[in-house]
């Protein structure tokens, strides 16, 4: 019987059952998460008609819900996908939007914790585990990189000027990364085969990437990673050790010293090599537009 609700009533009961994860089988859960029965919570504020009962049209609802978050998911981690085999991906994927539903007007913000979660739960992954972890911070760094912010950045000129104690900021969409793997080439190929198997039938990585990965041979290898942004594509560079320490404590909002000092700590290179490096990187960074004023809240996280 339909029962009579106020349009916030109405909105979080309908949120609740859309939101409600699918059984094994893709259908409605037959209860919800306090034991009712879904045919009763339908039938409190959904009409059937001559064709479907409350519960079927409410199950429309839940199902497409929750293939338009798995499509977007896939498509945000293809390499992903393809490291732990599909079958084990759709285990992970569900699990996480389970414990991870979206919060956000965007799905765009779908995998913002995967990388904590994965790591808290790294049965999810399989044997692979530690390809998987290096491969999703790939991953979620370009999502980063594509959307997040741009400011106007110092020229080098600008950078000289600054004194011993001044600060310095990276742009929004610098995303640093260290690893255990150089997964970056393999991420790139990954998303570069999902674009061309795309097609109008859906987004999920095809055979053929899973062939590739069955291929792969990666022999773990410190690496150290900038995904950054420029004229809308995303671009990938690798760092030396000290040139990505340095990066992330400017980044935590240390002085230029500490920064340089963080970055050639422990390391034995004789203090005229470390001038000419320190003039190279500020260099380089600069005509990269990757420096910038220090960010405000809530960039500065």
């Amino acid at each position: 019987m339909i029962q009579p609700m106020n349009l916030e009533q109405l909105q979080r009961t309908m949120a609740a059952a859309v939101m409600l994860p699918l059984t094994a089988d893709e259908l409605m859960q037959p209860t919800n998460s306090a034991g009712r029965p879904m045919t009763e919570v339908a039938a409190e504020f959904i009409q059937p008609n001559s064709r479907l009962t409350a519960f079927d049209r409410l199950e429309i609802y839940n199902r497409q819900y929750w293939f338009r978050l798995q499509s977007a998911f896939t498509e945000d981690f293809p390499a992903l996908r393809a490291v732990v085999d599909p079958a084990r991906f759709e285990s992970l994927m569900n699990a996480y939007l389970a414990a991870h539903p979206s919060r956000s007007f965007t799905l765009r913000n779908l995998g913002s914790s995967l990388h904590a979660w994965l790591t808290a739960n790294p049965r999810f992954a399989g044997p692979r585990f530690a390809l998987a972890i290096d491969v999703t911070q790939v991953e979620w760094a370009c999502v980063e990189a594509f959307d997040n912010a741009e400011l106007t950045p110092l020229s080098l000129a600008a950078v000289a000027a600054l004194g011993a104690d001044s600060q310095l900021g990276l742009q929004p969409h610098v995303q640093l990364l260290a690893l255990s793997y150089p997964a970056d080439d393999f991420v790139l190929q990954m998303h570069q085969r999902q674009k061309r198997e795309s097609s109008e039938a859906g987004t999920r990585t095809g055979d053929s990437a899973i062939h590739a990965v069955k291929r792969l041979r990666l022999s773990k290898k410190a690496t150290w990673l900038a995904i950054h942004r420029a004229d809308d594509s995303l671009y990938y560079k690798p760092l030396t050790r000290p040139e990505y320490q340095t990066l992330a404590a400017l980044r935590s909002g240390t002085t230029l010293p500490e920064a340089l000092q963080a970055g050639f700590a422990g390391l034995r290179i004789a203090a005229p090599r470390q001038v000419a490096l320190v003039q190279q990187w500020f260099t380089n960074w600069a005509e990269l537009g990757w420096l910038c004023t220090p960010l405000p809240e809530p960039f500065a996280s």
